[in-house]
């Protein structure tokens, strides 16, 4: 039986993209270096109208410094019209790529990444802490990640801010730690009260991350997207990161 093929397919014979911004955009980020994309995972509706990936570009290493790895893609087909739409974005964790996906429609139960694909939860904690960020990864907005893949202990770092207004600890850092010797992560959660003190965190890494208190009740928001932090604040330094 030959190997499994992770290049991607995006189903487009025939089709033009609905805009030109988009489809220009589309084949920058996909089409032009589609033989370094990895897909992680995909689900594709039965109909053929609608496609969920979740991608890995290989060309991030060589990029901007820390940039997030990993792509959420989400097709629409009219095969009517024979056009085709596609919305996008980079995240550090494979978990809010898929949390990004299934709050476009895609089945929770058809985006999770095949035996094999990746490294493993190295522990319950870890596991626990992803299959939250799947299902409510809605509730906080990114504002910042680096991801350190060079050196023997790959890393990522993430800055996140809860939607929640009322929320008594709204900044959360996630800090993903590989084993490259059992191909396994951690990954483990830190809530800060304000941006200067998961700031510090960022800066020093000389305590362990503070313990999260219980979220209150879901909130229906805007899904995960970038974010700024709030002004005068700086941007984090770099944490290791994978």
């Amino acid at each position: 039986m030959p190997p499994p093929d992770y290049t991607p397919d995006f189903r487009l014979d025939g089709l033009q993209p609905a805009n030109p911004a988009m489809g220009e955009s589309f084949r920058s980020a996909m089409e032009v270096n589609s033989d370094m994309l990895t897909v992680l995972a995909s689900h594709h509706s039965p109909d053929g109208r609608t496609s969920f990936f979740a991608l890995h570009d290989g060309t991030a290493t060589w990029g901007i410094p820390g940039e997030p790895q990993l792509i959420a893609l989400h097709l629409t087909r009219d095969t009517t019209a024979r056009i085709f739409t596609a919305d996008f974005v980079r995240l550090p964790l494979v978990s809010m790529a898929q949390s990004w996906l299934i709050k476009r429609g895609c089945p929770a139960d058809g985006i999770g990444l095949p035996q094999g694909m990746g490294t493993r939860p190295a522990d319950e904690t870890t596991a626990s802490l992803e299959r939250r960020l799947t299902g409510d990864g809605d509730n906080f907005a990114l504002l910042f990640s680096y991801t350190e893949d060079s050196g023997p202990r790959p890393e990522i770092t993430v800055l996140l801010r809860a939607l929640d207004e009322r929320a008594p600890y709204p900044y959360r850092v996630l800090l993903e730690q590989v084993d490259t010797d059992t191909w396994t992560h951690t990954l483990r959660e830190g809530a800060f009260e304000t941006f200067e003190a998961a700031d510090a965190w960022l800066e020093d890494r000389d305590t362990p991350l503070p313990t999260p208190p219980p979220l209150g009740p879901p909130v229906t928001r805007t899904p995960m997207a970038p974010a700024r932090p709030p002004a005068p604040a700086t941007s984090p330094r770099p944490g290791p990161s994978r």
